[in-house]
């Protein structure tokens, strides 16, 4: 199997050495010779990103990069007597969080293009419920928190959630969507965050499921006529954000009254984990857990 490799942006981040400092010392100390793709760019070996990470570590130490450069042949020797790492580590807890540390990285950096080379990264190495339970949902869960406790701007959490929003959708394009069963999916009346409902298409997609993704703020009369002439064998709810118990309510009262009597309705999202007892009083069923796919799919 080929060596992965790395554009040089993704090679910036998971190293944490400047697109520009690569480059120079390329060009002045030549401390790397990066393969060219037919089109002409650089990408990156693993081992190529481990000797960045060396010589970032001795120049953060104070030593000039004339005199690491000289240290060449020492530190090769080094990364070349470590066993390398099994090709399938990239599918592994630390190589999912490496990928999701870089994203992250550049988030903090502003570096919309560098998000998106990541993300890129994941989804040709990863399959795509791969890469969306083990890098795209944890970054965006991740982002959330930060953005939350003010750690990052609103700015940085939307240049993430712009990209991350962009390949799920091209995700979903590319799924299989004549399955058997149908499922129609909708956001609350005033809820804006989506990506929660996208993971569930994917998802539904890929075990078997024709998916209506109707998206953000579906109004109740118009979820209830669509699901009365789709006739799905199940519809899913998103609730994210989270306005009280008794907005929660009264929303949830006015989509069961709404929807035909009947077919099943799952309600998911941090609003709907926040109130459950109302989700149950009124009839549905709560998504929470990876457990619940397994109910969801025998529904």
């Amino acid at each position: 199997m080929a060596e992965r490799t790395y554009r040089i942006h993704v090679a910036a981040e998971l190293s944490g050495v400047r697109v520009e400092l690569i480059r120079a010392w390329e060009r002045r100390y030549g401390v790397l010779q990066p393969l060219r793709t037919p089109a002409g760019y650089r990408v990156y070996t693993e081992r190529d990103i481990a000797l960045l990470k060396r010589l970032k570590k001795l120049t953060d130490e104070g030593v000039a990069i004339s005199e690491a450069a000289k240290l060449l042949p020492q530190l090769l020797a080094e990364l070349d007597a470590v066993p390398a790492a099994p090709d399938d580590v990239r599918g592994s807890g630390a190589g999912l969080e490496f990928w999701r540390d870089a994203a992250l990285l550049a988030a903090e950096a502003y570096d919309q293009g560098g998000v998106s080379a990541v993300v890129d990264e994941v989804l040709s190495a990863l399959p795509p419920l791969k890469a969306f339970d083990g890098v795209l949902a944890p970054l965006q869960r991740e982002v959330g928190e930060r953005w939350h406790s003010g750690e990052l701007s609103v700015v940085q959490e939307h240049l993430v959630t712009q990209v991350v929003r962009a390949r799920l959708v091209n995700l979903l394009h590319a799924a299989p969507d004549s399955g058997r069963r149908h499922a129609v999916l909708a956001c609350f009346p005033d809820e804006e965050h989506e990506l929660g409902l996208l993971g569930v298409a994917l998802r539904l997609r890929h075990t078997g499921f024709r998916v209506t993704l109707l998206g953000q703020r579906v109004p109740a009369l118009d979820l209830g006529r669509a699901v009365a002439e789709l006739k799905p064998e199940l519809v899913g709810l998103s609730a994210v954000h989270n306005r009280g118990e008794g907005p929660f309510r009264d929303t949830l009262s006015e989509l069961m009254r709404a929807l035909p009597r009947g077919v099943p309705v799952w309600v998911g999202g941090a609003a709907a984990v926040a109130h459950s007892d109302v989700v149950v009083r009124l009839g549905a069923r709560l998504f929470s857990a990876e457990d619940d796919w397994a109910k969801v799919l025998e529904d």
